[in-house]
């Protein structure tokens, strides 16, 4: 069993469009849990009007944070695999299809994608290329290559994430860090979604960070931190 996770806020422009390419993918069995924290829009309408069954929303949440929407989301799923999704890409036919073939070799996986614009015109052609993505523990601690949207995990990797640590600054770098340090993760060659960037994107993995290198280094302190006291509390 597949279960999509997915934080929305605010995304009724592109959330119908996403769900359809997602949605025709996944078997009958499989399941899309959305948490929603007080969309103020018509998102949730949008969401209500598939009328799916394998949708699973969680609507008027008050987290005013993508981070612990995502962990909401995280923690309903049902699914031995999970697929991370945001609101507004837009999934390539075969993404799933070529996830099922590493998903079983390796603990946590990820793609490349293409960047679009809020248009849906191409800005760049390989994220991995723009960003210096590849694996390696110190090397993601550095510089983050895990962008959630493009990201698999099995349900091992959902345990030992979970719950978030309360000072954490973005899920999908925690996640990868996590697939690093307790499981064998894998950068797929092929670019599995369109990636959308806009102003109100909630992630800035592929985009140049804002924060001053005082937050930055205390962002990275923290994760160190976390890391530590999650590998001292295994047993």
């Amino acid at each position: 069993m597949l279960s999509v996770c997915m934080a929305t806020y605010n995304g009724e422009k592109y959330i119908g469009e996403q769900l359809n390419s997602i949605l025709i993918q996944l078997s009958k069995d499989d399941e899309v849990v959305i948490s929603d924290d007080s969309s103020t829009d018509r998102t949730v309408a949008i969401i209500k009007e598939f009328r799916d069954d394998r949708i699973v929303l969680f609507e008027n949440q008050k987290f005013r944070s993508p981070v612990f929407n995502f962990e909401n989301s995280l923690s309903y799923a049902k699914g031995d695999i999970i697929i991370l999704s945001d609101q507004d890409d837009i999934w390539k036919a075969d993404k799933v299809e070529v996830l099922m073939q590493y998903i079983n070799k390796y603990d946590l996986i990820l793609s490349d994608a293409e960047v679009i614009d809020k248009d849906g015109n191409i800005i760049e052609d390989s994220f991995y290329r723009k960003n210096g993505s590849k694996k390696g523990l110190v090397k993601n601690i550095i510089k983050n290559s895990y962008l959630g949207c493009t990201m698999a995990f099995n349900r091992n990797i959902l345990e030992k994430s979970l719950p978030f640590p309360r000072d954490l600054p973005m899920h999908d770098w925690w996640i990868g860090l996590v697939g690093e340090l307790y499981g064998e993760t894998y950068f797929i060659k092929n670019k599995l979604i369109s990636h959308r960037r806009h102003d109100n994107n909630a992630s800035t993995t592929s985009e140049k960070s804002e924060y001053s290198f005082v937050r930055k280094v205390l962002f990275r302190m923290s994760i160190i931190k976390n890391l530590i006291l999650i590998k001292l509390k295994s047993p």
